[in-house]
């Protein structure tokens, strides 16, 4: 005597099939977001990413106050390096400010952020965490677009000497501070 009645078996089968379609439906779904480039907020950089980064470990950028500037891979540094024009305006000034706030605010990381200030710095503003370097066309011919005619671009670089990521001029400095906290939190 069969137990099973047809309703009760086409329900199971229904349920079945139910299942198998969630299951494999949401790596169809998944498999169409990642081939269409879609990418989570939390995972998306705010500044344009470089690919390839730049490698800046052979250039030895010398400080304005004479020597050069270390990269130092060990301390798990990171830098925000500002090539500013010759002629720093009150956009510049401006700059430099909003750099620098976005470096106070990292917080406790603080301390694991360095300004590379490429050019003369504007005066009467703060040069803690600065390091001013000295005026160097070659360092400024190998960023990335940084004869910007729009204005001053910003450069984010990893602790090994890698120019990673690229802000046009005008960016949301919290787009920065973004990337940055993110960075930092990775080690």
């Amino acid at each position: 005597m069969n137990t099973n009645s047809n309703p009760s078996r086409n329900r199971n089968r229904a349920m079945l099939i139910a299942i198998l379609a969630i299951f494999f439906g949401s790596f169809i779904l998944a498999g169409v977001l990642r081939l269409s480039g879609w990418r989570p907020p939390g995972l998306r950089n705010e500044g344009e990413l470089l690919q390839p980064p730049t490698d800046l470990r052979d250039a030895a950028p010398r400080l304005a106050t004479g020597g050069t500037y270390a990269w130092n891979p060990e301390a798990r540094t990171w830098r925000i390096l500002v090539p500013a024009p010759a002629q720093c305006d009150a956009g510049c000034a401006q700059l430099a400010a909003g750099v620098d706030k976005v470096r106070a605010l990292a917080g406790k990381d603080m301390v694991r952020v360095d300004i590379l200030w490429l050019g003369p710095h504007p005066a009467g503003l703060p040069t803690d965490g600065v390091r001013v370097l000295a005026d160097d066309p070659a360092l400024r011919a190998r960023l990335p677009r940084a004869d910007d005619p729009h204005g001053t671009p910003v450069y984010l670089l990893d602790p090994n000497g890698f120019v990673v990521l690229r802000y046009a001029p005008g960016f949301e400095l919290g787009d920065l501070r973004t990337d940055l906290s993110r960075l930092l939190k990775l080690g």
